[in-house]
Formats: C-alpha cells, sequence, structure tokens
C-alpha cells in the first residue's frame, strides 16, 4: 500500500523492510524461545541510526517524523514484537527527556539515547497499578539536595537490560518522574520469564531500595508525573504500539495466505476452502483500515494537530484488536502446526494478546473513545 505514502516514506519503508528482513525475521523465533534479546540484536539497531530514529538532529539523532517512526515500528512488529517494544520504550524516554528535560539532561542523554549506547525503558506500571498510573505508591522523597526512591515497578519492558530508566513515583506534590541510571546503589531488576507474548523483551521488575538520585534528574515539576511526563510518553507508546499490531497483521496475512496455498486437503488447497478464504479476506481488510488509521495519526501528529490524541487512541485501538483476530485465525489456518513452535503464527497470537494490555487496555480504549464520540457530537451540534 505505498501509494498511500510520500516518495519519500516509500524510500523509508524499503529501508525498514529491507533491513528487518534481513537482520531481525530470520531470528525471531530463536529469541521468543530464549526469551532474551541478544546484545548483537540490540547493536544492529543502533548501529543503523533506527533507535534514535525519532530524537532530534540537534542531538545526534534522525529527527524523523511520526509517519516514518510509525513506518519503522511497523516493519519491526512485522518482523519481531520484542524489537518493536524496545523502539517504543526508548522511544518514550528519549521523548520524555527532550520535551520535560533540563538542559543539562538533555545534553548528557539524548546523544547516548539516540547512538543506542544507553537504552532507556519505562517504570511506571507496579504490582498493584496498571492503567492507573496516577496512583503509583513508589516513594519519592526529598534528602538534602538529592531525591531518595523506595518501591517496586513490574512489568518493565527491557527492564532487565536498560541503562537508565524513566521512573514515576510520588511525592508529597503528586506523582512524581526521575531519571534513575543503572548502577544506582539499592537498584536492581528481576527477570520476568514464560511471559505469553513479546517472550524476548527482557520484561522485569524493578526494585528500588533508598536509591540516591541526584536532584538533577527529575523530568518536569513535581506533581506533574502523570499528567504530563508519562502521559505524553504513553501517548507516543500508544501510537508505536499501534503500527507494531499492523506488522503484526501483515505478518499473519502473509503466513496464512502462503500456508492456505501450499496446504492442501480434501483434495484441493484449503485457499480454496470458503471459511479459510473468509478469514484471509477479514485479514486483509483489517490489515489496510489499521495502517489507514496509524497513516491518520502520525501525520495528525506531525501537523500538530489537537485531534492527534483521540486519532492514536482510534488506530491503537483498532489494529490490536485486528491483531487479535488475525492471529486466532492465522493459527486456525494452520491447525495443528499453527499450535507448535515450528511456525510463527504462534509468536504471533501470544504477542497479540499483550498488544490488547499495554499502552491502554483495549477496554480503556473503548472508555475514551465513547467519550471522544460525545465530544465530536456536541461540537457538531454547536457548528450547526
Amino acid at each position: 500500500m505505498t501509494s498511500m505514502l510520500t516518495p519519500e516514506h516509500e524510500g523509508y519503508a524499503k529501508e525498514f523492510r529491507d533491513f528487518t528482513e534481513r537482520n531481525v525475521a530470520p531470528y525471531a523465533d530463536a529469541y521468543h524461545r530464549a526469551q532474551r534479546t541478544p546484545p548483537e540484536a540490540v547493536r544492529q539497531l543502533a548501529e543503523a541510526g533506527l533507535l534514535g530514529l525519532a530524537v532530534p538532529e540537534s542531538y545526534g539523532g534522525g529527527g524523523r517524523d511520526a509517519v516514518t517512526l510509525g513506518l519503522l515500528a511497523g516493519e519491526l512488529g512485522r518482523a519481531c514484537s520484542s524489537l518493536r517494544s524496545l523502539l517504543t520504550v526508548h522511544t518514550m524516554v528519549a521523548h520524555a527527556v527532550h520535551r520535560w528535560g533540563s538542559p543539562s539532561l538533555k545534553e548528557t542523554w539524548l546523544p547516548r539515547l539516540a547512538r543506542g549506547e544507553s537504552i532507556g525503558a519505562l517504570a511506571v506500571s507496579e504490582p498493584g497499578v496498571g492503567s492507573d498510573a496516577a496512583a503509583v505508591t513508589t516513594r519519592i522523597r526529598r534528602d538534602g539536595d538529592d531525591w531518595l526512591l523506595d518501591g517496586h515497578k513490574k512489568w518493565i519492558t527491557y527492564g532487565e537490560t536498560a541503562d537508565v530508566f524513566l521512573v514515576v513515583g510520588r511525592t508529597e506534590q503528586g506523582p512524581t518522574a526521575l531519571l534513575v541510571e543503572r548502577g544506582t546503589p539499592g537498584l536492581r531488576t528481576e527477570l520476568i520469564k514464560d511471559m505469553i507474548g513479546i517472550r524476548a523483551s527482557m520484561t522485569a521488575h524493578v526494585y528500588f531500595d533508598n536509591c540516591r538520585v541526584p536532584g538533577g534528574h527529575l523530568l518536569a515539576r513535581p506533581g506533574l508525573g502523570v499528567s504530563h511526563v508519562s502521559g505524553a510518553a504513553l501517548d507516543l507508546g500508544r501510537y508505536t504500539v499501534g503500527w507494531g499490531c499492523v506488522g503484526i497483521l501483515d505478518a499473519c496475512l502473509d503466513a496464512s495466505a502462503d500456508y492456505a496455498a501450499q496446504r492442501t486437503q480434501f483434495g484441493t488447497p484449503i485457499k480454496e476452502h470458503q471459511l479459510v478464504r473468509r478469514m484471509i479476506s477479514m485479514m486483509y481488510a483489517d490489515a489496510r483500515a489499521a495502517r489507514l488509521l496509524c497513516l491518520e495519526a502520525g501525520r495528525l501528529r506531525d501537523t500538530g494537530d489537537p485531534g492527534a490524541l483521540a486519532a492514536t487512541s482510534t488506530a491503537k485501538y483498532f489494529a490490536a484488536t485486528a491483531a487479535g483476530r488475525a492471529a486466532a485465525d492465522a493459527v486456525q489456518i494452520h491447525g495443528a502446526n499453527g499450535c507448535g513452535p515450528d511456525y510463527p503464527v504462534q509468536r504471533y497470537l501470544g504477542d497479540s494478546r499483550v498488544m490488547e494490555v499495554i499502552e491502554g487496555s483495549t477496554q480503556l480504549h473503548q472508555v475514551n473513545l465513547a467519550e471522544y464520540a460525545f465530544q465530536d457530537r456536541a461540537l457538531r451540534r454547536q457548528q450547526r
């Protein structure tokens, strides 16, 4: 569907497709089984300039627009949702530092993040806190010029290997965001194994025990950790996750169409069976629709349109639910082969389930989209 893209974006799409088909897709199942991302895979992304794609050029990044970032997330999602998750959390941290960090923090961290020399992870979720980020219980308190942290974060993507964490905790003023470096005394991580999806994403518990963090590592003012810092980062995360779901849709469609053309049952290729054709037709339509929604969200983000927030939520919701349907049907088309480790559709199914939970669950988006619908209706009434 490159006709929907500008020539420049078509060039990026081809570049990203070539990179992932050569360097990511052939190894994704092995990463999934090993439940880890090898350092060389991260290094390849960094050396290609992909981890710093959205970081401003003035800090050594690619300075690319939202549509280009989305195209990269889509191709990584098609090849390996775990590595797409790395792009997502790393870019979220870089975005937060650029938007809310002091000049000193920007000068220190943005070049490192742009080069992939340091990997960033977002530490918001806790054992008892998911969608309601404002309810975090990790404690942040002043001690002279420093901050002291105590608490437990959970489900932190690439938390086992990240070099710097954007942590949201609670001060007397409310939720507050800090940058915390790995190696800080009192910081400890513990890998979470056997997840249903994104199994190579090095997801971890992160523990803080009287961690002392320099006062200058504050992002925005105390009390703005959710409403401003993590809120903006999570909105960007939703956007790249939505594109990653487009990639899952594309992967399910490719795998299903190829398998249906080759597999014969009852004397004919199963692609001739009407119910198989129905499943593939749904994948095809959903993949096109999800891509269009994500493109719209990207273009609105690039123009600073206030409708970008609703468009991003819509795109993520539709793409994630469609990816879940497509992955389930892809397994069904593959039959018993879809339940085993020899075909990637098993991986797509697990990954798609995670997509309906992260960066706003399907149910949370349904609540928000209904509110957007009511707002749009009220606005149209006023304009009559």
